[in-house]
């Protein structure tokens, strides 16, 4: 029998990542987009588009409805990112009840496998020191944040549901960055500011940082290998943010910047979530996502290394395709000769293959 890959958050970052991923396995691809939400980049991929909202079942009820000789695979990438640290019923109802609808209406369309994407902030911090591995359980007590909290319940929502038999897996990336349609991204925002120049300063503090086109690859792997009821740690690497940007430095030949102490940065933290909200933008930065910086950010991934053959790529490389990225698509304007450097690495780079 034919498959047929269902994505819901198809046209965010990750899930037109899966969806460039798939069409170049020539599989047949069907996306669940918001109804307003703009879908040019992953209608590239020949994906075939409908639109709902996760918290209307009616509204995806077409979605799930299968072609004839085909069987379903499906990845809920689906859900809001906050950074934010105070209590959001959107976060709450996307992320924790829509997945419900989705996976409820996924038993009922008899999909084959499943994969949810969770994320690492799902799970309780530790004493620095030591890894973060896979639990069996999740403990949205334990964790800070209405995003954390929405994803570590939601974890526990799939898995018990797993071993009532449904087929699914979940995944936990760490902190996605990369290439491709990366708007509302926090972290590729972070890589855009400093081409344009402005990110004058950057913060202490670290955190595990994961290529989306990695992420995919261990997604897709994880459908096709990944045991059911399990869960997989979908990690890139631990850097200081002043070290990551410094591998952006090099790999762009952009500006140098200062380091602003943790002090100043808790004091600017409140003012930048202002001055993003009245401008209608994310902020880069927040009081909650310096508490996440200063948390053990250490995670391992052997377990999806075994059992799914994940093996992230270098983040110099992940920061100079993003960069050319940017530039190439036209986010960033290439005005300087930094930008034209980090275009000829690229170059070099696919010629070495």
């Amino acid at each position: 029998m034919k498959k047929i890959y269902l994505i819901t958050g198809g046209a965010g970052h990750l899930g037109s990542t899966l969806c460039l991923k798939l069409q170049e396995r020539g599989e047949r691809i069907r996306i669940l987009a918001m109804p307003n939400e703009n879908t040019a980049f992953v209608e590239r991929t020949g994906a075939e588009i409908m639109r709902g909202n996760v918290l209307d079942r009616d509204s995806m009820r077409a979605f799930f409805i299968l072609p004839e000789g085909y069987e379903a695979q499906l990845i809920h990438c689906a859900g809001i990112v906050d950074i934010g640290g105070a209590e959001n019923p959107a976060t709450e109802k996307v992320n924790v009840e829509g997945t419900r609808n989705v996976m409820e209406l996924s038993r009922a369309a008899g999909v084959r496998k499943i994969v949810y994407v969770c994320s690492v902030h799902g799970l309780p911090d530790i004493p620095k020191g030591h890894v973060k591995r896979e639990i069996d359980v999740f403990y949205p007590e334990k964790v800070d944040g209405a995003y954390a909290k929405s994803k570590a319940r939601a974890a526990n929502l799939v898995l018990g549901m797993a071993r009532e038999g449904l087929p699914a897996v979940v995944v936990l990336p760490s902190g996605i960055i990369g290439p491709y349609a990366g708007k509302g991204n926090h972290l590729v925002q972070m890589v855009k500011n400093y081409l344009e120049g402005r990110l004058p300063v950057v913060i202490n503090g670290g955190y595990d940082f994961s290529d989306v086109r990695d992420v995919a690859d261990g997604i897709l792997a994880a459908l096709e290998r990944g045991r059911t009821g399990e869960s997989y740690i979908l990690s890139g690497g631990y850097y200081e943010v002043p070290e990551m940007l410094r591998l952006l430095r090099e790999a762009t030949g952009g500006r140098r910047f200062g380091v602003a102490p943790t002090w100043m940065a808790k004091i600017a933290a409140p003012l930048s979530e202002f001055v993003a909200k009245k401008r209608g933008r994310k902020p880069l930065f927040t009081a909650y996502s310096l508490r996440v910086l200063h948390e053990n950010g250490r995670y391992s991934h052997d377990k999806a290394t075994a059992e799914l053959g994940y093996r992230p790529r270098d983040l110099f490389d992940t920061l100079r395709d993003t960069a050319a990225w940017l530039i190439e698509s036209g986010e960033v304007k290439p005005k300087t000769a930094a930008h034209r450097k980090c275009r000829a690495k690229r170059r070099r780079a696919k010629a070495r293959g």
